[in-house]
C-alpha cells in the first residue's frame, strides 16, 4: 500500500476542498462575462455592463412592483388538470408536477393586488419557468380572474407577459382562451380603466394574438422577442430573408406595434406615471 497515495493526498484534498455553491456566477449570453449571481439578482436579473436582461420569476416581479413588497395574492378558481388526458413521452398530469415542484405556482400566472406608488392597482405575470409560460385553461382562468379583479376594485391593470404560446396539450380547450381574455379585455376598456401591457422575452403565439396586443399601452424590454410565428418558420414560408432585429422589440417600436422600450429599471416608475395619467391622479408625493 502507497500511505503516501492512499492517506495522506486525500486528507490534503479534504483540507483545501471549498464548498462553492452551483449558481455563484452567471454567464452574460451576450458576452460571456461571469458575472455573480447576487449581483445580477441585485441588479433586477440584468447583466450590469452589457445590459442584457434575464428572466424575471413572477414573485420577484410582484415584489419589485408593489410598494414594499406588500401585496395580496388573488386566488383563481380550479380548472381541470388535464381535460383531454394527454401524453406524449410522459404524462401532462406529470409534468405539471414537475412544473409546480419547480416553480412553487400552481400554473404559469400569478396575481397580486396592492399599491404602487400609494395607488391601488392590480398585476399579474406570466412566468415563462413554468411549462414555458403557456397558456391553458388555468393560464386563461387566471387572466380573466385579474382583469375582474381590476373591474371590481377599480384600479388599473397591469399585466407582464412572458410566453411561447398555447399549451398544445389543452388542444382547442386552450385556443378558447384567446377569446375568452379578449372579452375580459373589452369590459375592462368600457369601464374606462386603464390597461398596461409589459412584454417581455418571449412573447409568442396565440397570447400575442389576443390579450397580449390589446392593451391601451405596451411597453418591452430590450431584446424581447414578440410574434406570433417564429424568424425561421416566417422565412420558411414566405421564402425570403427577415430584415435585422426582426421581432425584437426596438424594431416593434420603430414600426409602431409597441409603445416604447425601457430597461427593467424604468419600467415601475413609468408604469406609475401611467397609471396617474390615465386615472387621472395626482402624483404620489
Amino acid at each position: 500500500m502507497n500511505w503516501i497515495t492512499n492517506l495522506v493526498r486525500p486528507k490534503i484534498r479534504s483540507l483545501l476542498r471549498r464548498e462553492t455553491p452551483e449558481n455563484l456566477w452567471i454567464k452574460c449570453p451576450d458576452t460571456g462575462q461571469m458575472v455573480f449571481q447576487k449581483e445580477v439578482e441585485d441588479n433586477l436579473w440584468v447583466i450590469p455592463g452589457s445590459g442584457h436582461h434575464l428572466r424575471m420569476n413572477a414573485r420577484a416581479r410582484l415584489d419589485h412592483m408593489f410598494d414594499g413588497a406588500e401585496y395580496e395574492v388573488i386566488r383563481v378558481a380550479e380548472v381541470p388538470a388535464d381535460p383531454l388526458r394527454f401524453r406524449d413521452e410522459k404524462r401532462y398530469t406529470d409534468r405539471i408536477k414537475d412544473a409546480r415542484a419547480k416553480t412553487g405556482m400552481q400554473d404559469s400566472v400569478l396575481i397580486g393586488a396592492g399599491r404602487l406608488d400609494a395607488l391601488p392597482v392590480t398585476i399579474a405575470v406570466q412566468d415563462f419557468a413554468f411549462m414555458g409560460g403557456s397558456l391553458g385553461m388555468a393560464a386563461g382562468e387566471a387572466i380573466i380572474t385579474a382583469f375582474l379583479t381590476a373591474l371590481e376594485r377599480r384600479t388599473p391593470f397591469i399585466l407582464f407577459v412572458a410566453s411561447g404560446g398555447a399549451r398544445m396539450q389543452e388542444g382547442i380547450l386552450s385556443l378558447m382562451q384567446l377569446p375568452r381574455t379578449t372579452v375580459a379585455a373589452r369590459r375592462l376598456r368600457e369601464a374606462g380603466l386603464p390597461y398596461i401591457v409589459v412584454l417581455t422575452n418571449p412573447t409568442t403565439g396565440g397570447v400575442t394574438a389576443s390579450y397580449a396586443m390589446l392593451g391601451d399601452v405596451h411597453i418591452a424590454e430590450p431584446g424581447a422577442m414578440i410574434g406570433f410565428a417564429g424568424p425561421r418558420v416566417i422565412e420558411q414560408t414566405i421564402r425570403e430573408k427577415l430584415p435585422e432585429g426582426f421581432q425584437r422589440a426596438e424594431y416593434l417600436r420603430d414600426h409602431g406595434m409597441v409603445d416604447m422600450v425601457l430597461p427593467r429599471a424604468e419600467i415601475r416608475p413609468a408604469v406609475s406615471r401611467l397609471c396617474r395619467i390615465l386615472m387621472k391622479r395626482e402624483a404620489a408625493a
